[in-house]
């Protein structure tokens, strides 16, 4: 039996992929600061499950949390980490100090755990919940867009340290559009995905080993479209 931890389990993404891991046979380790919806979750789980409180943003603190629950899952084959984003028009501190906190160096952190322990197994897969938004830079959020380019990037860099060491290791970078989760605020969303939808789509990156994914699919187009656009237009948008 397959186990796997999510690191952001308590709402939207992480919550729908927790159920779906669950239904497919994991062993699910569902990860948060706000345990009592952990607890919540863990009633509506199948299979076996672990809880543990994980603040991202107290990294130091957060790394031996995760270390202590892969170790009380007797190891894990799969680790998923997302984030935090908010709308900063105003550039206040507050909000983007928490989206760095949490989406880089938190980031980071988990993903550190995990890979030291997948590197000493010989094999694992890390799936980094990244975004749509890593591709180019954003007035109203500017610390998230560019947290999610440092997500996407560091997992690059992982995928080249461990086809170094040749070992079994796979490194997904999932680059969502818009989900109906708290994190879709503003005007002008269109192309919204239901959180259920979304997981569905990431589980199945998950289980074709899939280097990146954009979700849902059709999100493909506008990643295109980003990464050509000229920069006297995107800066007119």
């Amino acid at each position: 039996m397959q186990s796997a931890v999510i690191i952001g389990a308590t709402s939207g993404i992480g919550r729908e992929l927790a159920k779906i891991l669950s239904g497919n046979g994991y062993i699910v380790g569902i990860a948060g600061r706000r345990t009592h919806l952990l607890d919540e979750l863990r009633k509506e789980l199948p299979n076996r499950s672990f809880t543990k409180f994980i603040d991202v943003s107290k990294p130091a603190a957060a790394m031996n949390q995760l270390e202590e629950l892969i170790s009380e899952m007797g190891g894990v084959d799969l680790c998923i980490s997302s984030g935090v984003g908010f709308i900063s028009p105003d550039l206040r501190w507050s909000l983007e100090k928490r989206v760095i906190d949490v989406n880089v160096t938190g980031f980071a952190a988990m993903a550190n755990v995990a890979m030291h322990h997948f590197v000493q197994s010989g094999r694992g897969h890390l799936v980094g919940i990244s975004s749509v938004a890593a591709i180019r830079g954003d007035g109203d959020a500017p610390s998230y867009n560019a947290s999610k380019a440092f997500v996407s990037n560091y997992m690059e860099g992982l995928r080249k340290r461990v086809k170094r060491l040749k070992l079994p290791i796979t490194v997904t970078d999932i680059q969502p559009g818009f989900v109906d989760t708290a994190m879709a605020a503003g005007d002008g969303l269109f192309w919204v995905a239901p959180p259920q939808k979304a997981a569905r789509q990431i589980f199945d990156a998950i289980r074709r080993r899939k280097r990146h994914a954009y979700i849902t699919r059709r999100w493909r187009l506008i990643g295109w479209l980003l990464k050509i656009m000229p920069r006297a237009v995107y800066d007119r948008i």
